[in-house]
């Protein structure tokens, strides 16, 4: 399952993109102007912005798990000779 959030333009979001986002999200939250409603606001944005760099990131980690395997077993072709 793939899980994408769209940006306000209706874009795919980058990993680091959504970094960008969650730090300032945590500005704003910190900010003692912001209202309980904003803060809401935020976290529940925040949340989903974290989910999706969780999943951002499993996905990279399969990915170099799969490479390294690979590589793994052409190196130990290699001993063999």
């Amino acid at each position: 399952m793939q899980f994408h959030i769209m940006t306000k333009s209706n874009e795919k979001l980058s990993f680091e993109t959504a970094l960008v986002e969650l730090e300032n999200i945590v500005e704003k939250m910190e900010d003692d102007e912001t209202t309980l409603e904003n803060s809401l606001s935020f976290y529940k944005r925040g949340v989903e912005l974290l989910q999706f760099c969780q999943k951002e990131l499993e996905g990279a980690q399969r990915e170099v798990s799969v490479l390294e395997a690979g590589m793994l077993k052409k190196f130990e072709g290699l001993d063999e000779s």
